[in-house]
Formats: structure tokens, sequence, C-alpha cells
């Protein structure tokens, strides 16, 4: 199972996907993504007040996590030996990121020392500080780079930081120049620009970016660099509150791209860099429901636009004299079933991300020339290093293995040869299975596991959903999945409506009054599994983030019996309260994805049907943790505790209505708050790590198992 998601921020009540991950770090749509794998930072201490009065119900789990703690760390140094692939090569250097900084290495002299460019210590413009003071904690605000941007010749270096905790975005700009015998100035930077998320060089002097406010991405600027100075100037703004705004290059670097993008419409604004015509124009302009994200190719636009069957996705193209939707002419319609996910143009070839009827990852070359002599590329083999996409794919167990499509002869080469990863691939299996839904619909379902499937009658299963947004399901390779897939678990991932898995239609489905079938989805998934002698109910838990938690807790409150534990984070739950609170970042933008309860009394009464708080009854629950963070701007923290509140009291009333000999042990219900705006978890790898740890804690306890016994080493 496999998808594709670039490496940006996060704009809704979404996580990022698993990913096959192109390594030229460049802008692209609405539809962007924060990477919250390992990132190099660097960080300095401050105080701030503890959130752990808000926290309950952990103290049972500490000896437990701190044993985990040992466990993962100990997997994440396993495969610290991973390559990062996060390089941007200009004409003359090749530039990377490292704790501290941002470096360069000469590409004809690469046996000369890297030189630092940006001093990320400086940056910060804090000393770093350790330890405890006056007994109150500390917490690292770490300073991580997101996007590094090289002028067309090198001249200068935009870099967009994002501050841990506070969310706070900051992007700088370092003069470049090319040294014989002395260094570049490490702490010397041009201009630094607040709240900034997207940027692009037009010319080595002029940059175009975006600002951040709130949530909300609506303004354009345009930096000029002088020899007198910077100019600020007023480029684009948008007035509709739910259009989020972006700036992007093509791939040529011909095209400067604004993209203008909402839940059901999308408008691009063009300026040709190539002419110096930098005043923007439309290519079409905004229409309800149609979608489309725009590449150039000599004198053409080649357009990926919602035009298609059943309105999927297509390519088509267009001059880009005569760029609207009257000139569009079609290059290339999937088969039926296949969905496309995403789209580049590497020289006289457009290169899509796609996905067969039985979700396989599918990439398929269409020549540009002769389009009709489209085909999909089959296996690796062996090409030159020219002319050349790259990529990663991974999974969630296994690390990610760089890829090279050479569209002129159609081989895919493996940057470890044989395609497998340095672990061994042939130590777990992948199952692809499809559940019934309720409505007949067939929902498919990726299963992970190390034995065949009628040996995990008594494996644990964690059961991974989140279908909302058009969002494929977070399928990024992370450590500790490999850990409790060697420990006997089975990873079950179900890719229920809501998400964007089969294409537009399958989130159209459960969007508003639709969302009941993300429910129904799940539970079909889990009866399936069942079925098939996967588990069962008693060792079976739940896991979810964001708007996930949604059909999760729905389905707690429906069938609670399915399932024994669930772990949620940053989790949606109370999506009456929220929809009802227009001052919120996000309301407004999130109608079209979950209803108006204000303005529409069809909306109100089916959020109300499937709210998890609002649904909340006295019955047994299963055992629950919920993470979530003190600042996040993203999912209001009023409403996990309220859920919090009402699950408790709900459990102790069930409890204090039946008789002792007939009750069952009360389901632990552990709020765990930390501090910090960031909505899908921490980036310090240390407090990630005390994170995790307490997940796993709470499972195996919960669900009633064995800590796994640490290997013994040999005696010599």
């Amino acid at each position: 199972m496999a998808c594709i998601s670039p490496l940006f921020f996060l704009s809704a009540r979404v996580p990022m996907q698993f990913r096959v991950k192109f390594w030229e770090l460049t802008a692209c749509k609405r539809k962007t993504w924060l990477s919250w794998s390992l990132q190099r930072c660097c960080s300095s201490d401050t105080s701030l007040s503890s959130s752990d009065h808000l926290s309950s119900g952990l103290e049972r789990y500490k000896d437990l996590q701190k044993y985990f703690r040992r466990r993962l760390k100990d997997a994440y140094h396993r495969f610290s030996n991973i390559p990062d692939y996060s390089v941007v090569s200009g004409h003359h250097h090749l530039y990377f990121t490292e704790e501290d900084g941002i470096y360069r290495m000469d590409k004809k002299q690469s046996h000369l020392e890297p030189e630092q460019v940006l001093n990320l210590r400086q940056i910060s413009g804090e000393l770093e500080k350790t330890g405890l003071e006056n007994n109150k904690r500390k917490q690292k605000f770490q300073w991580t780079v997101q996007r590094i941007r090289l002028s067309p010749r090198e001249r200068h270096l935009a870099a967009s930081l994002k501050c841990t905790h506070t969310e706070e975005l900051r992007c700088v700009v370092v003069r470049l120049e090319r040294r014989r015998f002395l260094l570049l100035d490490p702490q010397h930077v041009t201009l630094t620009l607040e709240k900034v998320f997207s940027f692009e060089w037009a010319t080595d002097e002029i940059l175009f970016y975006t600002t951040l406010e709130g949530l909300r991405s609506s303004a354009v600027f345009r930096l000029d660099l002088t020899s007198s100075g910077s100019r600020i100037t007023s480029v684009f703004e948008e007035m509709q509150p739910d259009v989020f705004v972006e700036v992007a290059l093509t791939r040529d670097r011909q095209i400067l791209t604004i993209n203008c993008n909402s839940r059901t419409s999308s408008e691009v604004l063009l300026s040709d860099i190539a002419t110096s015509n930098l005043e923007p124009f439309v290519v079409q302009p905004r229409q309800l429901n149609l979608l489309y994200h725009v590449e150039h190719w000599r004198s053409r636009l080649i357009i990926l636009a919602n035009t298609g069957l059943g309105q999927e996705y297509q390519v088509v193209q267009a001059p880009v004299s005569e760029p609207s939707m009257d000139s569009w002419v079609s290059l290339f319609a999937p088969e039926p079933g296949t969905t496309i996910k995403d789209m580049d143009v590497v020289r006289d070839h457009c290169v899509l991300v796609a996905r067969t009827p039985v979700s396989e990852l599918a990439l398929i070359v269409v020549p540009l020339i002769h389009p009709k002599n489209a085909y999909i590329v089959q296996k690796p083999g062996l090409a030159d290093q020219q002319n050349m996409l790259e990529f990663l794919i991974s999974s969630p167990v296994h690390p990610p293995v760089p890829y090279c499509l050479h569209p002129e002869n159609g081989l895919l080469l493996s940057g470890t040869g044989d395609g497998s990863s340095p672990e061994n691939q042939a130590d777990y299996i992948t199952t692809r299975l499809e559940a019934c839904s309720q409505d007949g619909t067939f929902v498919h379902v990726t299963l992970f596991h190390t034995v065949p499937v009628e040996h995990l009658r008594q494996a644990p299963l964690l059961v991974h959903v989140y279908g909302a947004y058009g969002r494929d399901l977070n399928m990024e390779f992370y450590p500790e999945k490999k850990v409790m897939l060697e420990q006997g678990w089975a990873l079950a991932y179900c890719h229920v409506r809501g998400g964007g898995e089969r294409g537009l239609s399958w989130h159209r489905q459960a969007c508003v009054g639709g969302k009941r079938r993300g429910v129904e989805d799940l539970q079909a998934c889990l009866h399936h599994l069942f079925s098939l002698g996967v588990s069962s109910p008693s060792l079976t838990a739940l896991t979810a983030c964001s708007a996930g938690a949604v059909p999760v807790g729905a389905l707690c409150n429906r069938h609670p019996l399915l399932m024994r534990a669930v772990t949620l984070q940053a989790p949606f739950l109370d999506v009456l309260g929220t929809m009802e609170d227009h001052s919120l970042p996000l309301t407004l933008e999130d109608r079209d994805e979950w209803g108006d309860p204000v303005g529409n009394p069809e909306h109100r009464h089916i959020i109300t049907s499937y709210c998890p708080l609002h649904n909340i009854t006295p019955q047994h629950y299963p055992s629950m943790l919920l993470t979530a963070y003190s600042g996040d701007n993203v999912v209001p923290l009023a409403g996990v505790l309220k859920y919090t509140e009402q699950l408790k009291k709900a459990v102790h009333t069930h409890s204090s209505m039946k008789p002792k000999s007939e009750c069952k042990p009360a389901p632990n219900i552990a709020l765990n708050i930390q501090p910090g705006a960031n909505h899908l978890g921490t980036e310090d790898f240390e407090l990630m790590l005390e994170e995790e740890a307490l997940k796993l804690a709470f499972l195996y306890m919960e669900l009633g198992l064995d800590p796994p016994r640490p290997r013994r080493k040999r005696r010599r």
C-alpha cells in the first residue's frame, strides 16, 4: 500500500501520509503536509508553565514507559543509518542541514570541509541552557529547517524555519558568495521575514512569498533586494475566508504559480519569469467543484484537473497564451478505478503517481510529444543519472528506499540495487483485504504481520484509521511500528471513505451528510478482520490522530465492545461545538467537510447523530489514552478536556449502576496534555520518545500483554 505526498506544513485537521517522497523540495498545491519524521534542529531552552496539572491517569504506566523508552531509543538508533536525502543542489554547491544549521559543499572540490551558511543558534537569539531551574520543567524551543530555496544563479538562499511548541514561522534570506579562500560568515543574514509560509525566487533579487496569519494564508508579497537595501510590496490578496494561498515554481522554473485553493475549488495565477512578465494572470477563474494544478512544458500548460469521468483527475493541456478551460485538451485519462494522486513533469514526460483498483502504487509515464504512448513502469533496471525523477518509497514497517525513474527509457532504478531496504524485506507479510460495508461498498484494508493470517487469532491488533479531507491514511515509516511487528503485533490500516485512497469520489461519499459511512466502514473492517481469524476484540486497539478521532469516537459510542483500547493524538472530538464557533480559525473552511450546524438544521441533525462528544452514554467503554497539546490552534484543547470529563462521568455512572458481581474492570481514561502548539506532536527527539513510549506502555497494560523480553547477549 503506498501513497504520495511532498513535505510541507499542516493547514487542516490532517496528518501526513505514508509517502513516495520526491527528493527535490518543491512547493506544489494547497494539499500540503507536515513531515514530522525526526528533523535535525537546533534548540535553546526556556521556562514554560507546566501542563502536568491537566494530565491525569498516567502514573500507572510510568514504569513500563521507562522500559519502552529504552527499547524505542535502541530502535531509532538501529535505523539511524538511513540516509537523509533532503539535499538541495545548486549550480556550484550541494546544500544540506545539520543539527546547528545549513551547510554546503563545493561540487568540484568535495574533499573540502563543508562550510556553514546559516547558524540556527544565532537565529534563535537565545543561549542554550540545560537542567532544571526553580524545580520547573524546562522545555526546548527548537528551530527546524522546513524548506530551502536557492535563487536561480545561487546568489541568495532563503530558508523557512519553524519553532517547535509555538509553531512560529520565519524565513531568513542569506547572501551567498563564492569565496576561494574565505568561508561565508554564518552569522550574516540579509533579511528575516516573519510568518512566512511559502516562498519562491523569481530572479536572484526578487522573492515572492505568502504569510500565515493564524491558520490562514491569503496574501502574496514581493521582496526586492537592491544595493541600497530591500523593498516589500503587496502582489495579491484573496478575500474569500475559506481559500488558502501559496506560491510555487513549475519544475522548469519558468513560471511562478499563485495557487488559491479551497476544499471545493481552485484558481491559479501565473507569472512568466522567463519573459520577466511578473504581473500575474488567471489560468481559469474559480468554479465550484473544479480543482486543478498547473505545470509548464515548452509553451504549454500541463494541468491536472478533476474534469475526468466521475469528477476524478485527468491530465489536460492548454497554451500559455490561452489558458482558460475553453482551451483545455485531454492528454491522459486513467482507466476506470485507477486514480491519479500526483503529477510531475520531467523534460518531455509527464510522470503520474497513481493507485490501481487494488490500491497498489503505480507510476505512469505520459510522453508529452506522443501522449497515446503512455505506459506503466513495471520494475527496476539500470540506467544513467541524467534527466531522472528521484523519490523515496517506504511503508509503516519498511524504511525509505531511494528510486530513480528515467522517463526516456522507462527504467526504474533502486538506490539499493535490488529495491530492498537495509533491513530484510522478507521478515514480514503484507496482506490486502476488502471488507464489505453496510451499503455494499468494499473498503480496502492493508495488514502487516509476521505469521500467516490463520495464525493471528492470539495476536494483538493495532488498527489505524483516518477518513477525512480526502487525505490518505498516514503510512509513513516509524521505527516503533517495526518494533511492534517484531513483537508479534498485527498492524491494520483501514482506508475508509472520507479519505483519498480511491480518488475524489471516495472523499465525497463521506462528506457532510455521508460522515456516517466512515464509521460504518471502520466497523466493517473490524468485523472482517475478526471473521478471518485476525485477533479478537479483547486484543484489539484503535489508533487515530486529529480528524481520524471522529470515526473512532463514534464507533466507541455505538459498539464499544469491538475494541479493548484506544489511543488518540490531538483528537478532534467536539465536531458540533467546533463547527458552531465561527471565531475558530478553520470553522468556515471546514464547512464543506463537516457541514454548517448554525445555518443548516439538517447539517446540525447529522453532526449531532455521530459527534463523539455529544453521543457519550453510560456503558462499558474501552480504555483510552488521549494526547493533546495546550496551544493547539487546529483542534481546540477545550473540546478534548470536555470529552474526557464527560467520558469519565459516563464510565463512573455505568459502574455505579451495575451490581459489583456483574461489573467488569472499569476502563482507564488517561489524559496526556503536553505544552506547545504543535498539532502533530513534538519534534524534539527525547520528548517524542516519551510520548511514543507512553502509548506502548498503555497498549501493553490495557490489552493485558506481557512486555517483550530484551534479547539476551551471548556470553563469550
